[in-house]
């Protein structure tokens, strides 16, 4: 056989078994991938429903432009229209954190108002979250956070079963470890809570997204899915998050085991591009404060992932950064997040084969 026929035979191979491996996966987009354009409901929809999306989870309460149940009604019907389920994403819901947000009130009301939201909007879905990093430096213990988030769980359990409403928990921003995460799901009760699984989010807590996986994978029941890069520093290892197929990530390896841990649950991509490298300087004896609890077979892959990586080598605009964004960057930014988004999305479907309206 001629090697130009065999690489070419050997190609097609790889497409079909990872068709193979996301087919039947719902495809759609978390609303905060192109936040800089601050869409509302209807250009959401619009925009979602142009790319043929299955699936659309809006980034806040801040996308609609009502809570009144006629409004909420008339955006399901375009979802419906479209043949997209709808998600509904919040910020924390645990007081004890520093980025709650009592806008809405005490956290049993904010989730209680997103739990009538969802429900008017035909959706079953809520993604949610502890918080941050900087929640693991104190002076409030991570076990703190946690328990202080099964009491609000608690709390609206009862109206949440009534309608049929999961709270999807995200591994987000260093705020939990995988395992941590599965202790909290299990404890609040895995018949209604679940996880948002988030393959970008385990740059910040030394795990590898795929171990990250298969820890949540059974409780997952929609996700965030991004790439990152990831590599070796005199301080420890360093991390960018890039469009999907850009990064390090093994998606062969998240798709297959995301459809065999994750029958139903969405894949959405949270596309986040145009931030700086971060640092985490495992390698400092202080930064463990932070993570006493780590599991040493999670932190060996980690490192064994950054030992493969490299610094991004392609073009991407740096002005993601609050507070030090000059104002001439910000258009180049918001058509940055729509290029990006896209680029993921033609990803997700040519190379993984995922998605179920953009095939019919």
């Amino acid at each position: 056989m001629l090697r130009r026929t065999f690489l070419a035979s050997a190609a097609g191979a790889a497409a079909v078994h990872a068709f193979a491996s996301a087919a039947g996966i719902r495809l759609g987009i978390d609303a905060y991938s192109i936040r800089s354009w601050k869409w509302k409901a209807p250009k959401l929809l619009e925009y979602a429903a142009g790319l043929k999306m299955d699936t659309l989870q809006f980034g806040g309460l801040g996308d609609l432009e009502s809570f009144e149940p006629a409004y909420l009604a008339g955006v399901k019907a375009k979802a419906d229209a479209a043949k997209m389920t709808l998600e509904l994403g919040l910020g924390s819901i645990c007081p004890t954190t520093k980025n709650f947000d009592k806008s809405y009130g005490t956290a049993p009301e904010y989730l209680t108002k997103a739990i009538r939201i969802v429900h008017g909007l035909g959706g079953n879905i809520i993604k949610t979250y502890v918080g941050a990093s900087v929640d693991r430096q104190g002076p409030t213990t991570v076990e703190r956070h946690i328990e202080e988030t099964l009491k609000v769980l608690a709390a609206v359990r009862p109206l949440a079963k009534d309608l049929g409403v999961k709270i999807a928990m995200e591994n987000h921003s260093g705020d939990l470890l995988a395992r941590e995460l599965r202790g909290l799901i299990e404890t609040a009760g895995r018949e209604w809570v679940g996880c948002c699984y988030d393959s970008g989010n385990p740059a910040m807590t030394l795990e590898d997204p795929v171990r990250t996986l298969e820890i949540l994978g059974p409780y997952t029941i929609t996700s965030h899915m991004r790439d990152m890069i990831l590599f070796e520093h005199p301080r420890g290892a360093a991390w960018q998050w890039t469009a999907l197929g850009d990064g390090i990530i093994d998606w062969p390896a998240i798709m297959e085991r995301y459809r065999a841990l994750c029958p139903g649950a969405a894949m959405l991509l949270e596309n986040i591009t145009g931030r700086p490298p971060r640092v985490v300087p495992f390698l400092e004896p202080d930064f463990w404060k932070a993570f006493p609890n780590h599991n040493a077979s999670d932190f060996a892959t980690y490192v064994a992932l950054a030992r493969r990586g490299r610094p991004l080598m392609a073009p991407m605009i740096i002005a993601d950064v609050p507070g030090q964004q000059p104002p001439e960057f910000r258009d180049a930014l918001r058509q940055q997040q729509l290029t990006d988004l896209e680029k993921g999305l033609a990803f997700a479907k040519d190379t993984l084969g995922a998605g179920i309206n953009c095939r019919g």
